[in-house]
């Protein structure tokens, strides 16, 4: 017996039976993920002020929009968890802004100091 395919089921699911400590210790650990990450951004943007380097602004561009927004963005997705579209909405919009960031980095690599 086949099971069927269905392209639209979440890869990110959280088992049932994950006991609550693992829940609040994961999400510290993304709360911590994200101020570091906004501290780095930070310094970048320090590094880029200081020194007029156009590849640290794009690296702290990249951090905030990679770490920073989707993390902003949680309080008005649990607000607003009951509404679906925008629930979905805020999902691509958060998808999108690691996308463009991590885009920001690659470019900030790349490109001659």
């Amino acid at each position: 017996m086949a099971i069927p395919f269905d392209p639209f089921v979440p890869l990110q699911l959280t088992p049932p039976d994950v006991p609550g400590w693992v829940r609040a210790v994961s999400q510290a650990m993304n709360l911590v993920a994200a101020v570091v990450g906004l501290l780095i951004a930070y310094q970048a943007f320090r590094g880029y002020r200081r020194n007029d380097s156009r590849p640290m602004l794009f690296i702290a561009v990249g951090f905030a929009l990679t770490v920073g927004l989707p993390f902003v963005m949680l309080g008005p997705m649990l607000l607003l968890q009951s509404n679906a579209a925008a629930v979905t909405a805020m999902v691509l919009l958060s998808n999108g802004s690691t996308l463009v960031g991590l885009g920001c980095i690659l470019y900030a690599l790349r490109m001659p100091s």
